[in-house]
């Protein structure tokens, strides 16, 4: 196992935090913790449902989708509904979530499968039942990250 050495110097000079990454090559792990670094407060996803406010998980969310101009956030058997824009969102939860459509975000965890249908979409279908198209522009990068 490797081990990433951390070094933090307290200074009166400086009023933002600011980090330095020295590495060799850019690898996932570097790009993760960059994100992370970035981030404000990169595990919580705040959503409402009625008038309170409720805390979710990265993992807690199926998919996200722009419904009527809205964002809707989906968990297990809950929608939500939440101000952030898609993009916020998309740049929020980075690994683990795809953008399969101009107006979806899923979790690549809660898929249960994909079917083609009839135009030549290719229908996505989640573990709590949700669904969704994958639109043909979207479908290139869904594919590879299958693998396929």
């Amino acid at each position: 196992m490797k081990y990433v050495k951390v070094e933090i110097k307290l200074t009166e000079e400086e009023y933002e935090p600011y980090a330095v990454i020295y590495t060799r090559e850019i690898t996932p792990a570097i790009r993760n913790a960059v994100m992370l670094l970035e981030q404000e407060s990169p595990n919580v996803i705040s959503v409402v449902d009625n008038e309170r406010i409720i805390i979710l998980q990265p993992e807690e969310i199926i998919m996200i989708r722009v419904e009527n101009e809205k964002t809707s956030v989906y968990a297990k058997a809950e929608r939500y509904e939440s101000n952030k824009r898609l993009y916020e969102f998309e740049e929020m939860l980075g690994n683990g979530f795809m953008k399969t459509s101009k107006s979806t975000i899923v979790n690549l965890k809660q898929i249960a499968y994909v079917q083609p249908t009839l135009g030549g979409l290719m229908l996505l279908v989640l573990k709590n039942g949700c669904t969704d198209h994958i639109s043909r522009k979207y479908w290139p990068a869904f594919k590879k990250h299958l693998g396929l």
